[in-house]
Parts: C-alpha cells; structure tokens; sequence
C-alpha cells in the first residue's frame, strides 16, 4: 500500500510539473519591455545572466536610428506650409481683366461666348474646367496660379476677340502618332481635330467631347465605319457625316455644339460644330483611316 501511495504521488508530481511547463512555454510575450523593478516571468531568464539581452531594456531607449540624445523636432524646425495663391478675380467681379481672362479661355476652348467682361457662372464654370484639366484645385476663381497657367498657354488678345469678332487660337501640339499617314488627329487639350495626310495639317476644326460619365476614349483606332445621313440608335438623335472609330463613338457634325457651344457634351463621340468643313472631311476621310485621340 505505501508503496502504491509514493507512485501516485510521483506521478501526481510529474503531472503538475508537464501543466507548468506547457502553461509557461505557450503564454504570449508582450511586445512591451518590462517596467524597472518589476518581476521576471517564470522560467524567463534574468536580464543580468542573459548573454543576448540588450544592453538597454529601458522604455525610453531610442528604436530608430538617430543618435542617442538627438532633440526631438519642434514645430520651429518643421517647414512652414506654403501660403495660398492670391485670388485675382472671382464671381461677380468685372472690368477689362476679366474681358481679357474671357479671351484667353476663348482662345484654348473654355470660353465660347462674347467676352463681356463680368464674372458669371459661365467664367466660373470655364476657370473651373481650366482647373481641373491640369491638375489645380477647382475652385472656379482664378488665383495666381491659374492666371500664370492661362497666360503661358495662349497670347494676348486682340481689339477682335475681346469685341468678340475672333478667336485666334493656338495650333494644336500634334501628337508623334499623327506624323505619318492619313489620321485625324484629335487633341483634347486643344479641343481640336486636325486632318493630317503625312505630317502636313490639311484642315482644323473645332470639336467637343463626352462628359466625365461618357468620356471619349483615348488611344490610336481606325475608321471602320462612314455613315452620311446616320441617327442614332440608342439616343435618336442625327449624326450627321459620321465616321465610327471606336464601338459607337464616332466622328460626327453636331447640331447642338454649333448651337449651344461647349456648355453641352456629347455621349462619347467627338462632335463637329463647322458643318462645311467636316463634310469636307467626311469626303476625304477612308475607311482604315487613323484616328488618333490624345491630351
């Protein structure tokens, strides 16, 4: 019997020695270094006989690689943010530098009306379209950054556009893929579309494109098809002269561009306000001709 008693007391032993050992061996180390003086956890070796421990376990030792006693940054040593561009004209202002601002948009396609001097929702809504086609904020005023852009991308106007008589606009920057063969080349920066027959412009037009919900793709295609007198099937609306170069979007006179100007948009298609000249161009055009459409 005392025999049987000292074995089940040695395996009992035994038992509750193998339950510390797990317990100890799968309990989770804290990623946090211990406070000072607090105790070692069971069976963790202690900082001093610890060959591998840092030499530091303190909580405030440095982990990243300044040196030891680098001052910590303060807001004198931050770079100070960058004041606001200086707002130059905005809604509800008038005079001749508004006329002249009305010129300039005219002449790169943002403006599509009789300069006139007054900041309407119509000036707002070109600044605001300037804006946003070359990454500044849309604000829809025109501050000293719009202004030093505007100025760089057209001249200064003449006693005809700023009576509304003309527009000179700039030749459009044609694209290296419209140098060689037969393409129309169609800048959206410009919002123009040039028939280029070997590197050689043979005629310029004005054009609008789609909306941000039904842009007008960009890329290298090729007509596949001529349609004179086509209507569209899905709007019911005329397309007159139109030459499809990508799935549905096609190259065609608009009725409504020559009437409302850029204040509208097209469903994708790339619209033609000067009826005489793209039916020039409809007649020059060949089915296999490049198109090629770019910012």
């Amino acid at each position: 019997m005392r025999r049987n008693h000292q074995s089940t007391l040695i395996v009992r032993t035994l038992a509750a020695a193998a339950v510390v050992a797990v317990a100890v061996g799968c309990s989770p180390q804290s990623s946090k270094a211990a406070e000072p003086g607090a105790p070692a956890a069971p069976g963790s070796p202690s900082p001093a006989s610890s060959s591998s421990a840092p030499t530091s376990s303190s909580p405030s030792a440095s982990t990243d690689d300044k040196p030891a006693g680098s001052p910590s940054p303060t807001a004198s040593a931050t770079t100070a943010a960058k004041p606001a561009p200086e707002v130059l004209m905005s809604n509800g202002a008038k005079g001749d530098q508004v006329k002249e601002l009305q010129a300039r948009l005219a002449q790169i396609g943002w403006f599509d009306d009789t300069p006139t001097g007054t900041y309407g929702a119509a000036t707002t809504a070109a600044v605001k379209g300037f804006q946003g086609r070359r990454g500044l904020a849309e604000t829809g005023t025109t501050d000293s950054v719009t202004w030093d852009r505007l100025l760089a991308m057209t001249t200064k106007p003449t006693a005809e556009e700023l009576a509304g008589q003309a527009v000179n606009k700039p030749a459009a920057k044609l694209d290296p893929r419209c140098m060689t063969g037969r393409v129309m080349c169609i800048s959206k920066t410009s919002r123009t579309l040039s028939w280029v027959v070997n590197g050689k412009v043979q005629s310029t037009m004005d054009v609008r494109f789609g909306s941000q919900y039904t842009p007008t793709r960009e890329g290298v295609f090729k007509v596949f098809e001529k349609s004179r007198n086509h209507v569209s099937t899905i709007y019911h609306t005329a397309m007159p002269y139109a030459m499809f170069f990508s799935g549905g979007q096609a190259v065609h006179y608009s009725s409504d561009f020559a009437a409302r100007g850029y204040n509208g948009a097209s469903h994708g298609c790339v619209n033609v306000r000067d009826k005489g000249k793209i039916a020039a161009l409809f007649d020059a055009v060949h089915i296999g001709d490049k198109v090629v459409v770019y910012w």
